[in-house]
């Protein structure tokens, strides 16, 4: 395990390292106005949900690591209390990137990246058109974190309205992260991209309490072809189920771990639990 002494490290050497461990973060592309009236957009992956009630969204600009100056979406709201967040989705990927460029403060870089303003309701700053979802917010807190270059500034935000494109909702009336297709930062230059192929769903023990691996019996904990992630499937449950009386063939326990392993994989945890008993 390499160990790394955050003190010997310059700011661009400490930034590659973080940036590129806590992956994939969701981005932020947000639109402000400045006191003269001049639109902003800026993307920023220092960014998530942090409350429901009251409902919180925070970013982060950085200080420049160069000059160490503030960035215009922090001088923006800092004067103009208010925000538009977009999300950023593989349609406009490219144009946000182009967006984060360095523009002088006077240039818009809505025009900038061809990306279109559309009125919001209740803040100043504009909707991002592009982007399928908005989110129109009040800022209720500007936390500084540090004073020299790379230092952050949390922007705390409340939600006051969202925009959602009706497109994305599936019969459930849920967000389809299939049709959103959303992306996320990653270290360097490489993004992540939401598809078939990159997601997977998992069950989550919310509404239940589940046995624990260390409750699980002594031959299965000790499985030698059962993976961690196979033992805290099988212990997701709330009770060891029964054995059924059903009639199976005889096999061994390499046979039952391989077999549970298997249909594990495909969502039959039940199945699994009764080869495995």
């Amino acid at each position: 395990m390499k160990e790394i002494d955050i003190k010997t490290l310059k700011t661009k050497e400490l930034y590659q390292y973080l940036t590129s461990a806590v992956t994939p973060r969701p981005i932020a592309l947000v639109s402000t106005i400045s006191e003269n009236g001049m639109s902003n957009l800026s993307p920023y992956s220092f960014f998530n949900v942090f409350s429901i009630r009251p409902p919180i969204l925070i970013f982060s600009p950085v200080n420049r690591t160069i000059d160490n100056t503030k960035k215009d979406t922090l001088i923006n709201i800092s004067k103009n209390k208010e925000c538009v967040i977009g999300l950023v989705t593989e349609d406009i990927a490219q144009q946000v990137s182009l967006a984060s460029s360095n523009f002088p403060s006077e240039e818009d870089e809505f025009k900038k990246a061809g990306l279109s303003k559309h009125l919001a309701s209740l803040v100043k700053p504009s909707l991002i058109k592009d982007s399928p979802i908005n989110f129109e917010c009040k800022v209720n807190d500007i936390v500084e974190l540090g004073q020299e270059g790379g230092s952050g500034n949390l922007v705390i935000c409340e939600v006051l309205k969202i925009h959602i494109d009706e497109k994305l909702f599936d019969s459930e009336n849920n967000i389809d992260p299939l049709k959103l297709k959303i992306v996320s930062r990653l270290g360097g230059s490489w993004y992540g991209k939401t598809n078939e192929e990159s997601l997977y769903k998992m069950s989550k023990p919310i509404s239940k309490i589940g046995v624990g691996i260390d409750n699980l019996p002594l031959e299965i904990k000790n499985s030698k072809i059962l993976s961690g992630a196979d033992l805290a499937t099988l212990a997701s449950v709330e009770e060891i189920p029964n054995k059924k009386n059903t009639a199976t063939n005889e096999k061994n326990t390499e046979e039952k771990h391989i077999l549970a392993k298997e249909l594990i994989s495909e969502g039959e945890t039940q199945k699994a639990w009764q080869e495995l008993l």
